[in-house]
């Protein structure tokens, strides 16, 4: 009992940095991207590429990182993973470095980091599914959505500090952390062993498709305000970022703390949320609920706030709380709906949807903001409050329990066949044995097979002794042993 909780803990340490790495790709680089464009020349459509590129190559393989894991070995996909965000971070810094001209591969690095990033956090959600159970499964979410909102605390931060050296330092920063990372998850980690073979494809797909006809009535809706969550931090963010720097004239690391206050209310929240929901399928719904309304309420009382940016960080901070409160029931409620041969694609799917919303926020809120502020306010509050209805009307615990004990049956059905087929498999290769020794003592007898050495000397020994030694030895053994397990039942 003791050593399966110490690996628990080291499981829990080896996978708390994966969620981070994912995060530190767009939020690090924001507060160079100024910076880029004034040292290569870039207008700023080009340097939001720089993010784009990120955010379009991992949004399109997530799924495929999904089913891989799914299929061969999650801890494999990782490893991979992680290798490809340092490599891509690698080959961008060292463009920059050498070349006059870096733009097209620093593009590449980005792309190659995207592809990376693809397969650290879905998959680490997927894992933490498979290697713990009950309320151990809700704390270890709860813990990687913290490791993820860290990431987003500390992003901009690290960024800002890190181009105090030179702009390009951020980039080569990548596989140093990655390595870092990597490490600690091989050494940490120790991933069970699949007890059957994966499926094949055509069969994937209609398993993937059977639990959106299921649970899509509730599901869709979750992927959705997973999404909408994220979407609208973003959007904020970006909103307050230029507030802070052209209202107010903070910039720098300056900047970054007043952003991470918002980003860690959210983390701690996050943690004490995944701490005390276990599997409360009724405090998960509530949570849900009640965060979409203090996202709501938030957003709402945004509008009233003028010519006071502490104020407005404050009210803000309301809205990370509410956030903070949703994500981890959310990832709590979806892993326990499906099987663990299909939680890789499930929770890819749904971080990817999630991705979407980081990825369109800002250009949104760029938009909404033009017409005016209060526009961005009431629509981002209609949205969230629309959100908490439908939460309310779909998201019930009668229909996540049912699909979460369906999953849980299906498992344990599909373990006793694996097992039972195991067993007959056994049978089947004693009955192999005792029918092929049957017919070799036939072979010989007829003459077709000539009699073995060792069969000629055991028979010898049988007429001139009448029993051969070596089978009494073994009897010998074979009884003392027997002794041995009897005593040992005894005294337990």
């Amino acid at each position: 009992m003791a050593q399966a909780k110490a690996q628990d803990t080291k499981n829990l340490l080896g996978l708390a940095g994966v969620p981070l790495v994912m995060v530190l790709g767009n939020s690090m680089l924001i507060p160079i991207l100024p910076t880029m464009e004034t040292e290569l020349g870039l207008t700023s459509f080009q340097s939001s590429f720089i993010i784009t590129a990120f955010s379009i190559a991992a949004g399109l393989v997530i799924p495929l990182a999904g089913y891989l894991s799914d299929r061969f070995n999650r801890k494999i996909v990782v490893t991979i993973a992680l290798s490809l965000y340092g490599l891509g971070g690698l080959l961008a810094g060292l463009s920059a470095l050498w070349f006059d001209d870096p733009y097209l591969m620093i593009m590449v690095g980005r792309v190659l980091q995207g592809v990376g990033a693809a397969g650290t956090s879905p998959i680490a959600m997927a894992l933490v599914g498979d290697l713990f159970n009950g309320a151990s499964e809700s704390r270890a979410l709860g813990l990687l959505e913290t490791s993820n909102g860290m990431g987003k605390v500390l992003s901009p931060i690290l960024g800002s500090l890190f181009a105090l050296i030179t702009w390009y330092t951020v980039f080569l920063a990548f596989p140093i952390i990655c390595g870092a990372v990597l490490l600690l998850f091989l050494f940490m980690v120790k991933e069970k062993k699949k007890k059957k073979e994966p499926m094949p494809v055509g069969q994937y797909i209609h398993s993937i498709k059977t639990v959106f006809a299921k649970n899509g009535k509730w599901l869709v809706p979750a992927f959705f305000i997973g999404s909408i969550c994220l979407f609208t931090l973003f959007g904020v963010l970006f909103y307050l970022s230029d507030l802070l720097e052209e209202e107010y004239g903070i910039d720098g690391v300056a900047k970054g703390g007043l952003l991470a206050i918002p980003l860690l209310a959210m983390s701690i929240t996050a943690y004490i949320t995944g701490a005390i929901i276990k599997k409360k399928l009724k405090l998960m719904r509530f949570f849900i609920i009640m965060g979409l309304l203090a996202l709501t309420a938030s957003y709402f009382g945004s509008s009233f706030v003028e010519n006071n940016a502490y104020i407005l960080i404050g009210v803000l901070v309301i809205g990370s709380i509410g956030t903070g409160m949703i994500l981890p029931c959310l990832n709590s409620m979806i892993i326990g709906s499906v099987k663990k041969s299909e939680r890789g694609m499930i929770t890819s799917l749904y971080n990817g949807v999630r991705f979407i919303g980081v990825a369109v926020g800002p250009p949104v809120f760029t938009w909404l903001i033009s017409i005016s502020a209060n526009v961005m306010f009431y629509t981002i509050a209609g949205l969230t409050a629309l959100f908490a209805v439908i939460a309310f009307f779909f998201i019930t615990p009668q229909t996540v329990g049912q699909q979460q004990q369906q999953a849980a049956s299906r498992e344990g059905e599909e373990e006793m066949s694996h097992e039972h087929a195991k067993a007959t498999e056994k049978d089947a290769d004693e009955s192999n044995f005792i029918n092929r020794e049957g017919f070799e003592d036939v072979a010989v007898l007829l003459g077709v097979k000539r009699e073995e050495p060792d069969q000629k000397v055991r028979e010898v020994r049988e007429k001139q002794l009448g029993f051969d030694p070596t089978d009494m030895m073994h009897a010998l053994l074979d009884k003392a042993m027997k002794g041995k397990d009897k005593d040992k039942d005894k005294a337990k």
